[in-house]
């Protein structure tokens, strides 16, 4: 009797992939964030010109669908119903003289407005 090949399945890839200065800035969100915050959450509400935005902020329970990405200083959830429009992106944490702020590429995007505050799919 031979027994069957067992295969393991590698790891789902995360939706988003963090740079470092994005991962160093979310721990330093949750170096300061509200006691009862568990993490962040990365979600895509509808405005702005293009219909879609990124939206950052800090979130106290988990939702049944959000996606988990723990990092070193914290943990990212990304809105259960915002994946799709996010698969493949990359995050980061961009500062200059001028302005901060996280920063997406995102291969999903098909247009952004002319500020640059929302996008579309």
């Amino acid at each position: 009797m031979t027994v069957p090949e067992t295969r393991t399945r590698p790891a789902p890839k995360a939706a988003v992939i963090l740079t470092a200065g994005a991962e160093r800035r979310i721990a330093a969100l949750m170096a300061q964030a509200p006691a009862d915050a568990i993490g962040v959450k990365l979600s895509t509400p509808r405005r702005g010109c293009s219909g879609l935005a990124y939206s950052v902020d800090y979130v106290t329970e988990e939702a049944r669908f959000d996606e988990k990405i723990e990092t070193p200083g914290g943990v990212l959830y990304i809105d259960g119903a915002s994946v799709l429009y996010l698969v493949g992106s990359t995050m980061d944490w961009v500062e200059d003289d001028f302005t901060a702020g996280f920063v997406f590429t995102n291969p999903n995007a098909k247009g952004a407005c002319g500020c640059g505050e929302s996008f579309m799919v």
